[in-house]
């Protein structure tokens, strides 16, 4: 099945129970899920989610009935459909039209409890020609299953920095579902260090011409831990862009991180421009990274249309220039990584974002001894 066929609903029973062998799940290790994937798991907490923002900006709490809901996107797996149908309460932050913030709206979320279940709901919206930036921080400890829309007015600019730093027991699937109105800017960034279990699917949808859509992605599995990403870029109108480049690190024996990017240019997309990249860095034995990166073309009039990706340990030859010119093999070897994650963490607004990621980068470094 190809993804312009991907089957979507808020019905939860509409999606059969995943049995591990489906193209969608097949990564994912289903025992891990704390029963998320049955439909069974009942909201037992609920996450406390706090905002900071400034003029021009409105915070509410909404009932799953308010119509602004839901218009980002549909459901596309059964925990997404099971978290649309079970939050008790969505969070909705709106940079007003023609507004344009000076300091980064920050949403906290911070979990429920250890093993406690908790399900959620989000919408970033940005009106007609908005600026902003938004920091979404993930922390605490629990089992969450969540939706984040975000949505795009016309001529709209708007980056939102999603930062996973669970404990290290916590799982969390979420679904991010973005919608880029016309001549409008998203520049949207994941970055995952903590949890047991993490999978994030962003989806983006362009509404109008002229959109512009940068997806980036930073992750750092530890041993046993499993890192999960699922992109999909749905190019449906003509003349619109996207770029999508993910980094990621692993080291300890069974930790295991997943990267699947795909991206659909339908045939009324005629002068698309896309591109995906990802990168992986094995830093210890024992760590696998799975990266499959999908594109499909049903026109021909295209601007360009790629796709790359890689898995290795060091560049020796790296290690040897460093080394040559005097540098201890440690030393180099942090070099090598600094460098290798420095093309995402540069591209970050946001320098108490950035400064936490470097500083998280390198205590994972000490923690390996590389």
């Amino acid at each position: 099945m190809t993804r312009s066929e991907w089957f979507t609903s808020f019905d939860v029973d509409a999606f059969e129970v995943p049995g591990g062998r489906e193209e969608n799940w097949r990564f994912t290790p289903l025992k891990r899920l704390a029963g998320l994937h049955l439909g069974e798991a009942a909201n037992k907490g609920r996450t406390a989610v706090e905002v900071v923002a400034g003029d021009g900006v409105t915070v509410e709490t909404v009932e799953r009935g308010d119509a602004r809901l839901g218009v980002a996107g549909t459901p596309g797996d059964r925990v997404a459909a099971q978290a649309w149908n079970s939050f008790t309460g969505a969070t909705l932050v709106t940079v007003g039209k023609e507004v344009a913030t000076t300091e980064p709206v920050l949403v906290t979320v911070t979990g429920a409890g250890k093993d406690v279940t908790a399900y959620g709901h989000i919408q970033l919206r940005a009106e007609q020609f908005a600026e902003a930036v938004v920091v979404l921080d993930y922390r605490g400890s629990g089992v969450l299953a969540d939706n984040v829309e975000v949505v795009l007015g016309d001529g709209a600019k708007l980056t939102v920095v999603t930062v996973i730093d669970w404990a290290d027991d916590a799982v969390h699937v979420s679904s991010h579902h973005a919608k880029v109105g016309r001549d409008a800017t998203l520049r949207h960034t994941v970055v995952t260090l903590g949890g047991n279990l993490v999978r994030v699917s962003p989806t983006v949808a362009y509404d109008g011409p002229g959109g512009d859509a940068e997806l980036l992605g930073v992750y750092f599995a530890d041993a046993g831990q499993h890192l999960e990403h699922r992109l999909f870029v749905d190019h449906g109108v003509p003349n619109c862009r996207s770029n999508v480049v993910y980094k990621g690190a692993l080291q300890g024996e069974d930790a295991h991180t997943v990267w699947i990017g795909d991206v659909l240019i339908r045939a009324a997309a005629e002068a698309t421009n896309t591109f995906e990249l990802n990168r992986n860095l094995l830093l210890t034995d024992g760590a696998r990274a799975d990266s499959v990166p999908n594109l499909e073309i049903e026109t021909g009039e295209i601007e360009g249309a790629g796709h790359a990706s890689a898995t290795g340990r060091f560049d020796d030859e790296q290690l040897f220039y460093l080394q040559a010119r005097g540098i201890p093999v440690e030393q180099a070897r942090r070099l090598v990584v600094r460098g290798f994650f420095n093309e995402i963490i540069a591209k970050i607004t946001v320098p108490e974002v950035r400064e936490r990621l470097e500083a998280a980068i390198e205590a994972e470094l000490e923690a390996v001894g590389v």
